[in-house]
């Protein structure tokens, strides 16, 4: 596994633990709280991606998982600095976001699925006829139909309110920091050819 892909794991898996020991305090500080709750700080806009919820595994298990999928092939192709740099792109985008479309609700915003949104837009991005399989449908697809499909249902809960305990937005604006950012790289090397 390339270097920052098993940095971002290994850093996510560890402050699962420490979350564990000491949620409150943990959720308190890092997770991202809207703006008017009082709670928010200006490093929440990062260290939120970082913290998952600490009664359900599976929230940690499948952001992982996601990363380690997707993420590996894109550092390989980018190399370890280019990944780091579009991964927190993504996730501050995403937490802009969240706190710009639902700023009013009163819960924290946490776990690293904006990030992964973002990884999972340019891997479709860059390897848009790389077969996938979308969980519970086991038909393949290629992965740039498997990404506007999972976008398409995120927009949707998003929109209708459908799920609401998981920060769909957010997921929307790591796609669409990434796709910035994408952009902003594609235009910066034609201009500077």
């Amino acid at each position: 596994m390339p270097p920052a892909t098993r940095a971002l794991i290994l850093i996510n898996i560890a402050v699962y633990l420490v979350e564990l020991l000491a949620p409150n305090v943990m959720l308190g500080l890092f997770a991202l709280w809207p703006l008017h709750s009082g709670m928010f700080r200006l490093w929440q806009l990062v260290t939120y991606a970082f913290l998952h919820d600490p009664r359900f595994w599976a929230h940690i298990f499948f952001n992982m998982f996601a990363l380690f999928m997707f993420g590996r092939g894109l550092e390989q192709y980018w190399g370890s600095r280019r990944f780091l740099g579009y991964y927190f792109v993504c996730l501050i985008a995403a937490a802009l976001t969240q706190l710009a479309v639902e700023g009013a609700s009163g819960e924290p915003v946490l776990g690293a699925s904006g990030a992964v949104f973002g990884v999972l837009l340019a891997f479709a991005w860059y390897f848009p006829r790389t077969r996938l399989i979308l969980i519970p449908i086991p038909i393949p697809m290629p992965a740039w139909l498997f990404v506007t499909i999972y976008a398409l249902l995120e927009l949707f809960f998003g929109v209708t309110g459908t799920m609401s305990n998981v920060a769909h937005f957010a997921h929307l604006g790591g796609m669409l920091g990434g796709a910035l950012c994408i952009l902003y790289w594609r235009a910066r090397h034609r201009f500077s050819s």
